[in-house]
């Protein structure tokens, strides 16, 4: 939706207008050039940020999304520029074009037609969205990003218009370099890529999941200000298994199973090549919504040798820690006092708890003793090591326990009585009434966190969660939940979105050339977001900031990590800056118009200086009447 559209080489400009039919076949090179090189004009001509006058003419300003300032042209840049006549005699400033913008996009009472809105405004008027985006992104934030993005996914292949990112498919194996240089922005320098596998709690999208890395990468700049054309969101499709899709006529996607195995390795490997090889060896690879049995695979595989993470599992990890730091507010205790129970054991459940576990060492706790204190439960029960049924791969060996195996989370959670219940699961309605109550009868501030996407999808609402445990409990959501009002106090549940994280995580990644990404950068996130929370958050029942005071949590956050990357020799950008916040700033996308006047300036005048006489003198030839001998 919002990134790049419309990627014109010289075959597109040869193919407008009816270009490529008199092209004949004999044409030669000389004449192709010069076919090339006339009026018709590529959709999105301009690259970077630093402009070229002369490869700019006036209409450019209104094509582009990039230099369209709408009505907010004055005058005189109309007349410059050539684009007087072209639009309306109204003036307008950035400002009314906002109001209009929020008037328009209200309209809409479907989620969906407000997405299709801002996608629309993007395709316009680039620095417009993201002002509009970043100034009223508590109410746009459920548009661009969960829960309507995942709907939109659903809907990808009827709402579809223009290109938005890269599609690499399984059938470009052994050009992907290819594919990735087709991509007009030369400094691109965060990635966002999935394969479509798992979508929020939707499950096997396929190809369709495009609108999660750009929903993620329009977060990047409207939360952190890194600059658009440095964001570059990838499906890599390889196929889906989704019978659905497969079957619908209106799927854009290879329409093929998933490509599984060796191959499927190997064809990620190349894309990783590629990525360093067109853009170096800095940029970040962010990868979004892979399947949980190559989420960890990839995060283990790739973390020492690129610059990468994965955000369902070190973004939500990093949310989740700063909800628990936040608690320490109300219940007086640390990470080493609770006891942990997950529903779910997939990559947000074990990103989490891994983070806990690098939280209570960093307080002192032995790592063994930190495991312990952390129970888990997926689909086959309760993980321990005496159970027959379910696997104990990867990561879920840490935390499976020499102890009775259980089956029923009601029981589990009876037995073991923890202080802290997280829900990532994707299962609606798992935190039933009862678990709910019990976990109220079992501690005073009971810390219950309903963490999956989309709203559909979540363990249990905030009204379940304050009527079963008399408004007694702690709570945070993986999406919006309304308020809810018990007496005579209303509550309003914070909602642990991932966007506190990853934008501010990507700008000091980007801005210091880190090279490899730790999980200290993670707990140094979730740290100065809880730091950023108020007294009257918490009391209002929030353990996260309002989403309105996001862009100050990035900075903060991209200057913590900006530290860190000096602090552990990651840095790549020398000498390190002293003033590290002014440094950031100085590298964040301006949002407000800028002049699309050429920039002129004068000359000092020239001193006089008396020149000789010229005298004509002749090159060639012999002097007339010069007789021949």
């Amino acid at each position: 939706m919002f990134s790049r559209p419309s990627l014109c080489g010289n075959l597109g400009r040869l193919c407008r207008n009816g270009t490529a039919a008199a092209i004949s076949a004999p044409t030669t090179l000389p004449a192709l050039s010069a076919l090339a090189l006339s009026d018709a004009r590529g959709y999105h001509e301009v690259v970077g940020d630093i402009i070229c006058p002369s490869q700019v003419r006036g209409i450019d300003h209104i094509r582009d999304p990039r230099l369209n300032k709408g009505l907010a042209f004055t005058l005189e840049e109309r007349q410059v520029l050539g684009i007087h006549g072209l639009q309306p005699a109204r003036f307008k400033t950035q400002e009314e074009q906002l109001q209009l913008c929020k008037i328009a996009v209200n309209r809409y009472t479907e989620p969906l037609n407000k997405y299709l809105y801002l996608s629309d405004l993007h395709d316009r008027n680039e620095r417009l969205f993201f002002r509009f985006l970043s100034e009223n992104i508590e109410d746009l934030m459920p548009i661009v990003y969960t829960p309507t993005v995942g709907l939109a996914c659903q809907r990808f292949g009827l709402i579809y218009r223009r290109p938005h990112g890269l599609f690499v498919t399984f059938n470009d194996r052994g050009h992907i370099f290819d594919v990735m240089k087709n991509w007009p922005e030369p400094n691109v320098r965060a990635i966002c890529v999935t394969d479509g596998e798992r979508i929020l709690g939707l499950g096997d999208l396929g190809a369709c999941g495009m609108g999660i890395p750009v929903g993620k990468l329009a977060l990047y700049t409207a939360l952190a200000g890194i600059k658009p054309h440095q964001c570059l969101p990838i499906v890599v499709d390889v196929g889906t298994n989704n019978i659905d899709l497969l079957e619908d006529p209106l799927y854009v996607g290879l329409r093929q199973k998933r490509v599984v195995g060796r191959e499927y390795d190997d064809f990620i490997d190349e894309f990783m090549e590629a990525v360093v090889k067109r853009y170096g060896q800095n940029t970040l690879i962010q990868f979004e919504d892979f399947g949980n049995h190559n989420a960890f695979r990839f995060l283990d595989k790739y973390r020492n040798n690129y610059c990468t993470f994965n955000d369902d599992i070190q973004g939500t990890a990093a949310v989740a820690v700063a909800g628990l730091y936040a608690s320490k507010r109300i219940t007086g205790k640390s990470l080493k006092d609770y006891t942990f129970l997950f529903a779910g054991a997939g990559e947000a459940a074990i990103g989490i708890a891994d983070l806990v576990v690098k939280g209570m060492v960093a307080e002192g706790v032995p790592i063994d003793e930190a495991y312990s204190r952390i129970f888990m439960v997926d689909i086959d029960g309760l993980l321990t090591k005496t159970r027959k049924v379910g696997s104990l791969d990867g990561h879920k060996v840490n935390y499976a326990k020499d102890i009775e195996p259980m089956a029923d989370l009601e029981q589990i959670v009876s037995t073991l009585k923890p202080s802290v219940l997280i829900g990532a699961s994707a299962c609606a309605g798992l935190f039933t009434p009862k678990i709910l109550r019990t976990m109220g009868e079992n501690n005073e501030r009971p810390i219950i966190f309903a963490l999956s996407n989309p709203t559909s999808k979540a363990e249990c609402t905030a009204e379940e969660a304050y009527h079963n445990t008399d408004a007694r409990v702690i709570f945070s959501s993986g999406s919006p939940f309304p308020p809810v009002t018990m007496g005579n106090k209303t509550y309003y549940p914070g909602q642990g979105n991932n966007a506190y994280i990853f934008p501010g995580v990507g700008l000091g990644v980007i801005c210091t050339g880190t090279h490899h990404i730790p999980d200290d950068m993670f707990l140094i996130a979730a740290q100065e977001l809880a730091n950023f929370v108020e007294p009257t958050d918490i009391e209002r029942g929030s353990l996260y900031p309002p989403l309105s005071s996001i862009r100050d949590v990035s900075m903060n956050i991209a200057i913590g990590v900006t530290k860190c990357a000096y602090d552990k020799g990651l840095a790549s950008t020398y000498p390190e800056p002293q003033d590290k916040r002014k440094w950031l700033e100085d590298q964040l996308y301006n949002f407000n118009y800028e002049s699309s006047m050429p920039v002129t300036w004068t000359w000092p005048r020239m001193p006089y200086i008396k020149t000789r006489e010229l005298v004509p003198t002749k090159l060639y030839g012999k002097k007339k009447n010069e007789e021949i001998l």
